[in-house]
Order: C-alpha cells, then sequence, then structure tokens
C-alpha cells in the first residue's frame, strides 16, 4: 500500500505515487481493457490520483480513465491538462479563454465525470495573456467543473506571476506545478522547488524514471531497444545521441548504487523524488501492469544519507544531464528572432 501526503494546503490528502495515463490508448497501450485492469489495480494498491491530459492519444486515454472510474470516481482525485493541438484547427490548442471554456467540456465527457479535481495548464503559453487564461479557470471553479488549478512545466517566474495575478486581480489561485523531475533532471531544484515551498503548492513531478532510463531499460554498450518515443523525441530518447551519453554513464553507476544499497534501480530513482521535502507525489506512467508492480513498492523505501550523498555525487544538485530534459525551452530561446531584432 502507498502513503499519502497533503495536496498543498487545499485540506486533500493524495496518495504519493499518482498514476500517469499517458501510456493509455493508441499512443502506446491501445487495449481499453488491459489499461482498465492497470487502473484498477493501482486503486486496489491505494493510489487515489490519477493524471491524464487530453492531448494523450487526442483523447483517448481520457476515455480510458473515464470507463475505468465508473463506480468508483468519488476514491479518485482526478487531474487531467489542457493546451495541447486537438485535432488540426488553428485554435483547437493554447491557454486562451475560448479554448480552454471549450475543451474542458469535451474533457468531462471523455472522463464521464461532472467535475475535475486537478485541471491544469499544459505549458506556458507566451502569446496569451496569463490573466486570460486565469480567469477562464476561475470561471470553471467558480462554475463547479473544477475543484483546484494546476500547470506544468512553468518556469519559476511564471509561478509567481500566476500568484501575483491571482492575488491583485482576485482570480482563483494555482496550488500545484508539475515539472520534469528525476535524478537526470534535477534542474528544478534550483529555483521552481524552492518556489513551490514559497507558495505551499503541490508538486508532481513527471518522469520520475526518465523516460525508462531508470528503469534499466538503457545501458552503455547495448543497444537499447526501438520504441516511439526515441522516434518522437530523439534529443532525450535516442541513446546513440551524444547529448546523452552523459545519461547513459549515470545510469551505469546508479545502476551499481541500487545494487549496493539492496534495492532496484526503479525503486531508487523513485525513493530519491520521493525524498524532496517539496514533493507531493510522484507521477508513474506503466504501459503494462508489469512496469506498474515494479513501481509500486518504492513508497516504503527509504534511502540512507550516504545514498543521497553518492546520488549527488553521480549527478550533482540542480543540474539536468541533457538539457532538452527540462520540458519546455521558451520562445526567447528557440526563436532567434527575438534575439535578433
Amino acid at each position: 500500500m502507498v502513503d499519502y501526503r497533503p495536496f498543498g494546503r487545499t485540506g486533500v490528502q493524495i496518495s504519493t505515487l499518482t498514476l500517469g495515463a499517458m501510456n493509455f490508448g493508441a499512443r502506446a497501450n491501445a487495449d481499453h481493457e488491459d489499461g482498465i485492469r492497470i487502473i484498477h489495480r493501482a486503486l486496489d494498491e491505494g493510489v487515489n490520483a490519477i493524471d491524464t491530459a487530453d492531448v494523450y492519444s487526442q483523447g483517448e486515454s481520457e476515455e480510458i480513465v473515464g470507463k475505468a472510474l465508473k463506480g468508483r470516481r468519488d476514491d479518485v482525485f482526478l487531474a487531467t491538462k489542457v493546451h495541447g493541438q486537438i485535432g488540426e484547427g488553428r485554435n483547437t490548442r493554447g491557454n486562451s479563454r475560448r479554448w480552454i471554456i471549450t475543451e474542458v467540456e469535451n474533457s468531462l465527457r471523455r472522463l464521464g465525470t461532472d467535475w475535475i479535481d486537478l485541471y491544469q495548464i499544459h505549458r506556458p503559453s507566451p502569446d496569451t495573456d496569463f490573466d486570460e487564461t486565469l480567469g477562464a479557470l476561475s470561471d470553471l471553479v467558480h462554475s463547479g467543473k473544477v475543484r483546484y488549478l494546476g500547470t506544468s512545466t512553468f518556469e519559476p517566474s511564471a509561478i509567481v506571476e500566476g500568484q501575483w495575478i491571482a492575488e491583485r486581480r482576485n482570480r482563483e489561485r494555482v496550488v500545484s506545478e508539475q515539472p520534469p523531475y528525476s535524478i537526470l533532471a534535477r534542474g528544478i531544484e534550483r529555483e521552481v522547488l524552492p518556489v513551490a515551498q514559497r507558495y505551499h503548492l503541490a508538486v508532481l513531478p513527471w518522469s520520475p524514471l526518465a523516460g525508462g532510463y531508470l528503469s534499466g531499460r538503457y545501458r552503455p554498450g547495448h543497444t537499447a531497444p526501438l520504441s516511439a518515443r526515441a522516434e518522437r523525441f530523439p534529443a532525450r530518447y535516442d541513446h546513440t545521441r551524444p547529448e546523452n551519453a552523459p545519461k547513459l554513464a549515470a545510469v551505469d553507476q546508479l545502476t551499481q548504487l541500487a545494487a549496493e544499497a539492496g534495492v532496484s534501480l526503479i525503486h531508487l530513482a523513485l525513493a530519491f523524488v520521493l525524498n524532496h521535502p517539496a514533493i507531493t507525489s510522484a507521477i508513474i506512467g506503466p504501459r503494462t501492469l508489469e512496469h506498474l508492480e515494479s513501481q509500486l513498492g518504492a513508497t516504503k523505501v527509504t534511502l540512507t544519507r550516504d545514498v543521497l550523498d553518492r546520488i549527488d555525487e553521480i549527478v550533482p544538485p540542480g543540474v539536468n544531464l541533457n538539457g532538452a530534459d527540462g520540458g519546455y525551452q521558451p520562445p526567447s530561446i528557440t526563436d532567434s528572432a527575438t534575439r535578433r531584432r
């Protein structure tokens, strides 16, 4: 069974593992019945938080989650997200009031529910006034369709801006952030986690296994199995690219450390993330029932100070071994026009 922690200062308690549903649907596991079995197994083990998004398999993930929660909805803290491109429409994406008000209805229908516990903005949208976004989200809270508001992969300045807007303009406050965090991607330790603690935000890190690197899938000198993930995001998951070499080297050392500590690499990775005092719940994204079973026991693992110090030696605090694992690059970095006008 899993443990529970406060969800910020909302008064809600959620499990220290959140079941991420990104791999349910055509993107990874298209077997709806299998996805339902995985969800039910997690719930039976005490997991009471599920995270999905409208963009995961273009809504199919939400549909699978909705089927699985029939008769069990009241027991689950249900989170989903909005922002990503749905279909091919020019305005069927982003953080505008127009799209948020439209898409929340689609998510509610797919999930088969009258309310969403946590509605998150999946990524920043610099071309949209944050007050416009928070205004629309606040209206959803007031209407009862959404309980709490969150962000995902926001930079610390944007997190603070959201708090400022809520206070100055009487909007509902963002109460959580969902950033990337693992032993191999520790960048949020610099500012995001301290900011979250300052504002009492819940933190739900995604990719605590670094997209499979910390599951034992990738090893130096071994040919990694082909994956759709590596095809979609080669900068992060193609192990033959030089920018991923430091991750492979770290994995080799971490594998040895886990063996010395008497735990699996998976449990070492998840226990590390959960050890940080700012973390509320780590999002796991199993594709199979076996994946889920291999991760559930991590909540009972306690890492000694010596092991944590060894991890710090392998990957220094606040460092992303590959910058692409930060999950978001603002236009000020990606668009040369912003620097060469």
